[in-house]
This record gives structure tokens, C-alpha cells and sequence, in this order.
């Protein structure tokens, strides 16, 4: 919004009145007051999810033994000062200000795991869609510590998202088949995150998953 363009059209607007004003030119050039909601990008339609689900290998799941978060690498420095956890901040708030070290100060942030926003950084957790300790067990562990770092700071696909820090938690390393974001309305784009993880990353996944995941997937309309 350019403001030196308000004033010449209302050169004489008390300072009182402005306010009132500026808002009315923020309603008609579509600047919201609310949170932008967060999403990740390459969120696939429900036709392509479907025939990647369909492509995914079934299989039983490994064991944790050897797991470290440690072997994946994370956050790193992605741009300046900003690494990846402030990067997915910036990216999925609204108004987010950032001190000198990039550190989020202030913004807004909707989780559309919960319905909930935010308005403090530390309320806000960055959740693997697909987990470390998940992707692990599903063929990870014998990747190398450089492609466990780039999955684990993935900006290019609906990897990264910022949500309510306890909602993440209590997800944890589960999948799917026991565990699914309590808003249910987004659960159809959650399966459809987690399935284009899984297929771009050549992860496999139990047949329970699979089909918890097309069961999500059913509820899509696109």
C-alpha cells in the first residue's frame, strides 16, 4: 500500500480520521488482517496423489535401531542469517518481522492442523510431515547424512510446516494410520502432503498406512 498516494487524494484527513481511512484502502486493494494459512509448496492434486500412492512399495516397517535425529541434519542455514526454521516462519505467517539474527519478533500464525493461531514464534513448531525417526524406518537408514539433511530441510515440497508446537508433539514419529491432524477438514491435503513426500523421497510404507492414507485421500474433491 502506498500511503504518499492516500494522502494526495485526502490532503486534508485529520490524524484522527486516518486511521479509519487507511483501513477502508487496505479493505479495497485485499490486504487482510488475518493470518495467512499455512501451505507448503507442491501440494499435489488428488489425481496425482493418487497415482503415486499407487506407486508406493508396501512394506514392512524397519526398526528404529541406530536412529539419531542427529543423522538428519537440521536447520541449516538456508539464506544470510535464516535458516530453515525461520525460513517456514516467515513463509507460513503473516506480518512476521525478524530481528538482525533473523529470529521471528512478531507475526501471525494459523495451524491447519488445529485451527489455532498464534501470535509468538515460540508457539509455533516446524513438523516434518513425514517424521525423521518415520522416514527412517521406511528406508532412510541407508541413506547418506547429506540426503537425510536435504530431506530434513526439504523447502521444495510440502515437507515443512508450521503448526501448533503441542499438536506437533503429540503427533510424534507416528504415521498416518494413528495419527491424523484433529482438524479433520484438512486431513484430505495432509494425505496428500505425505503421500508426495514419501513418493519423491522413494520412502515405502506399511499396508496400513496405505490404506488409512487412501481412505483420507476418498474425502478429496480435487
Amino acid at each position: 500500500m502506498r500511503v504518499t498516494q492516500v494522502s494526495a487524494r485526502f490532503p486534508r484527513v485529520t490524524r484522527h480520521a486516518a486511521p479509519v481511512i487507511l483501513a477502508a484502502v487496505a479493505a479495497l486493494v485485499g490486504i487482510s488482517a488475518q493470518p495467512a494459512s499455512a501451505t507448503p509448496p507442491g501440494i499435489p492434486s488428488k489425481a496425482t496423489a493418487q497415482s503415486q500412492l499407487n506407486a508406493l512399495t508396501v512394506a514392512t516397517q524397519g526398526s528404529t535401531s541406530g536412529y539419531s535425529r542427529d543423522l538428519f541434519p537440521h536447520w541449516i542455514t538456508i539464506s544470510g542469517r535464516c535458516n530453515t526454521r525461520e525460513q517456514v516462519l516467515k513463509r507460513d505467517g503473516s506480518s512476521v518481522v525478524v530481528d538482525s539474527s533473523c529470529a521471528a519478533t512478531s507475526g501471525r500464525w494459523y495451524s491447519p492442523y488445529d485451527g489455532a493461531t498464534w501470535t509468538a514464534a515460540s508457539d509455533v513448531d516446524i513438523d516434518h510431515v513425514v517424521p525423521l525417526a518415520e522416514a527412517w524406518r521406511s528406508g532412510a537408514n541407508s541413506w547418506t547424512t547429506s540426503r537425510r539433511q536435504s530431506f530434513a530441510n526439504d523447502l521444495t515440497r510440502p515437507q515443512l510446516i508450521a503448526v501448533t508446537d503441542n499438536v506437533n508433539q503429540s503427533k510424534g514419529d507416528q504415521d498416518p494410520s494413528t495419527w491424523q491432524p484433529p482438524l479433520s477438514s484438512y486431513r484430505c491435503t495432509y494425505s496428500k502432503m505425505w503421500i508426495t513426500v514419501k513418493y519423491s523421497w522413494g520412502l515405502t510404507l506399511q499396508s496400513s498406512e496405505k490404506s488409512t492414507l487412501q481412505s483420507m485421500l476418498n474425502t478429496c474433491s480435487s
